[in-house]
C-alpha cells in the first residue's frame, strides 16, 4: 500500500479540522506516521494508546459491559472507542483500531490477524470495518494502521 499521509494532511487543513486517534494493538502507530509529517499540529490533534480494557474504559469511556460481552476486539468496542475519542479531543475527525496483532491472542472469532477499525466525524454515524491482515505482530500492526489511513484518506476525498 502506497501511503500517502500528506493527502491526508492537505484535506484536513483545507477543511480546517483536527484528526485525533485511539489505538490498541497498533500501539501508536498511527499517531507516529502523523506526527512524522512537519506542521502535523495543524491538523493532528492527540492520540490514545488503550492498549489495556481499562484504558478503553477509563480513557474513553467505552462501558465495561461492551468489553465484557463483545470482547476487546469487538465492533461495539472500536465504536465506542471511535465516540470516546471525538468526546475526549478537540477534533473533528477520529479513527479507533483493536485487533489481535500476535503472535497469540487469537481464537475462532477474532484469529490473529484480525483487526477491528472505525473512523468517525463528529455528530455523524460511524463507520466501522473488520479486517485479517496476514503476518508477523508489526506486519499486522502496519497493514492495520495503513489501511486506516488509505480509507480515512478516501472518506475525506
Amino acid at each position: 500500500m502506497n501511503l500517502n499521509i500528506s493527502q491526508v494532511a492537505e484535506c484536513l487543513m483545507a477543511n480546517q479540522q483536527m484528526l485525533a486517534v485511539a489505538e490498541s494493538c497498533t500501539g501508536g502507530w498511527l499517531a507516529k506516521v502523523c506526527t512524522d509529517l512537519p506542521g502535523s499540529s495543524n491538523w493532528f490533534d492527540r492520540g490514545f494508546v488503550t492498549y489495556s480494557n481499562r484504558a478503553k474504559h477509563e480513557m474513553l469511556g467505552v462501558s465495561e459491559e461492551t468489553i465484557s460481552n463483545f470482547g476487546a476486539v469487538s465492533q461495539q468496542t472500536v465504536e465506542e472507542m471511535v465516540a470516546g475519542v471525538l468526546d475526549n479531543s478537540r477534533a473533528e475527525w477520529a479513527i479507533a483500531i483493536s485487533g489481535v496483532a500476535g503472535p497469540e491472542g487469537g481464537s475462532e472469532i477474532n484469529p490473529v490477524g484480525s483487526v477491528w477499525i472505525a473512523w468517525m466525524e463528529k455528530n455523524l454515524q460511524e463507520i466501522t470495518s473488520k479486517q485479517l491482515f496476514v503476518g508477523d505482530r508489526n506486519q499486522v500492526r502496519q497493514q492495520s494502521g495503513e489501511f486506516a489511513l488509505e480509507e480515512f484518506r478516501k472518506l475525506l476525498k
